[in-house]
């Protein structure tokens, strides 16, 4: 019996030679997602800056700091996918909703433990449920975009679109934290992403009717397939774990440069000036009709992300090291953007968003694991040796690439075809 994929003609727009964003954003229904999705995800990026000031404040150790930090990371590293998950096989809103509650609540159980000089132990236990307990709102998103854009090639702009996104969170997000640890109180910075979880991820849940649709009965084999079985899906946790080992180990050198110099307050115009480079590049890609196959882009793209990153240790003057940290990231949205769209053709529709959280999930463990080992290069080698971490990362992660890039090209499926990036035409099945 012969089938075909329809949409509606406001929610599938005639694809344009350089789809835009102003297209994108006019899609019906994506503002209702969109701006509670934006509240949702931004403490994301402000929970480890308010754990590591919180807990410095109260202990005075940096160690014991990082420490908490890198639990509340690995945590969530490890949960995130299981989370996506039973998204995908319950829905959006049954995980969220008591997602949010746990983050809450143990997010403010961490931060009463830490002002009554609780000892470390009892930090990380707090922290544990805390980060395995953060909503996966980005990867929702996605996967909403997933729904609305069926077979448009507005996919690929709406993929440099969440990735510019979530490089606005991460720039806003720890300047704020910051702002309210050192101007408000310690604990308000942990106490501001506890409330801005809790408001938005509940907003965001509410709005049941853009969320994916739960597939029935008769597709329980799919829903219980794990998106990690997919071979491309394993190439691109490798790549997305060299991408989190740049931003910790940015996030510790560049502290570790500015503090050597005795100008620590350059450290947010450096990191400011590496995320500007991320969002410009994103803009840039997510208004471009790319012609190259997505896992080709991705091999160049990461190429050009691991010679960057392999200079960054050689830098000593603030202006070359701003360079360089510009270039590196205006190389990272396009690996971002490239990997999430890849996962639209490689992984069927009822795993995806368990594919996203693996990837979100793989920048999270990269970067907990490369904050404690650059923090250690830097305490005891020389000064810049934590810049050797995103090195090592995107090395090694090329070299998984070049060695597995057959697995990331994209096949016929059911009832879509390949067309570039994103792009998809519907096809009749029999």
């Amino acid at each position: 019996m012969a089938s075909t994929v329809t949409t509606e003609p406001s929610e599938n727009p005639a694809a344009p030679s350089r789809p835009g964003y102003g297209q994108l954003l006019r899609t019906r229904g994506a503002w209702t997602f969109l701006l509670p999705g934006f509240a949702a995800r931004q403490p994301f990026a402000m929970l480890t800056i308010s754990i590591v000031l919180l807990v410095q404040h109260t202990t005075g150790s940096y160690g014991a700091a990082g420490a908490a930090a890198a639990a509340t990371g690995v945590s969530m590293a490890l949960f995130a996918p299981y989370s996506g998950r039973l998204a995908d096989r319950y829905g959006q809103r049954a995980v969220l909703v008591p997602g949010v509650l746990v983050h809450t609540l143990s997010g403010l159980a961490l931060t009463a433990l830490a002002l009554a000089h609780a000892p470390l132990w009892a930090l990380f236990a707090a922290a544990v449920p805390t980060g395995a307990s953060v909503p996966q709102v980005g990867p929702m998103v996605r996967a909403r975009w997933g729904v609305k854009l069926q077979d448009s090639p507005l996919m690929s702009t709406a993929a440099a679109f969440e990735s510019v996104t979530d490089e606005l969170t991460f720039v806003f997000g720890p300047l704020l934290a910051t702002a309210l640890c050192t101007t408000v109180a310690p604990a308000a910075g942990l106490v501001t992403e506890a409330a801005l979880t809790l408001a938005g991820g509940l907003l965001f849940a509410a709005r049941k009717s853009t969320q994916p649709q739960v597939t029935g009965a008769g597709h329980a084999r799919v829903r219980h397939a794990s998106a990690l079985r997919v071979p491309g899906v394993r190439v691109l946790v490798v790549a997305f774990l060299g991408i989190g080992s740049v931003f910790g180990g940015m996030q510790v050198s560049l502290a570790a440069f500015t503090e050597s110099i005795g100008e620590p307050g350059l450290n947010g115009v450096l990191y400011g000036t590496f995320a500007a480079g991320n969002m410009l590049s994103g803009i840039v890609c997510g208004a471009l009709a790319w012609k190259a196959a997505p896992h080709r882009r991705l091999v160049v793209g990461y190429t050009a992300l691991a010679l960057t990153a392999s200079a960054l240790w050689t830098s000593h003057s603030v202006l070359v090291l701003a360079g360089l940290g510009l270039l590196v990231g205006m190389c990272i949205a396009p690996a971002l953007i490239t990997g999430y769209t890849l996962v639209e053709g490689l992984v069927p529709a009822g795993a995806r968003t368990e594919a996203f959280t693996w990837l979100t999930g793989a920048v999270a463990l990269g970067q907990a694991a490369a904050v404690t080992v650059a923090g250690q290069l830097e305490d005891r080698l020389w000064g810049g040796a934590g810049f050797l971490v995103p090195m090592a990362g995107t090395v090694l992660a090329l070299a998984t690439l070049l060695a597995l890039r057959s697995q990331l090209v994209t096949r016929p499926r059911n009832r879509t075809v390949a067309r570039g990036v994103g792009h998809r035409v519907p096809l009749t099945v029999d």
